[in-house]
């Protein structure tokens, strides 16, 4: 891998959730992330009770264990992009 492939893979995983909760407030999930979790790519959307959340990361499971402390999270995805990019799958 080339230093301009490691560049764009600088956060390993793309983490992918929904969030099923009551009250759920985006900008403050947004706020609260940008400020706590380190990566970049970050996509929140979602009205009160339903949130989806899009960040690349090197560390899914705090996303995770966030998200967790909201609400239900379902629908989890954690992809490795640099194993993708190699054509790997898993």
């Amino acid at each position: 891998m080339d230093e301009e492939e490691y560049d764009a893979f600088l956060y390993r995983y793309d983490t992918q959730l929904l969030i099923d909760g009551e009250g759920l407030d985006e900008d403050k999930i947004r706020e609260y992330i940008n400020n706590n979790l380190i990566g970049n790519s970050l996509i929140v959307v979602g009205d009160s009770e339903l949130i989806k959340i899009h960040f690349h990361t090197n560390e899914p499971w705090k996303l995770l264990e966030y998200a967790r402390s909201l609400g239900e999270i379902y629908d989890i995805v954690v992809e490795d992009m640099i194993r993708q990019s190699n054509g790997k799958q898993g």
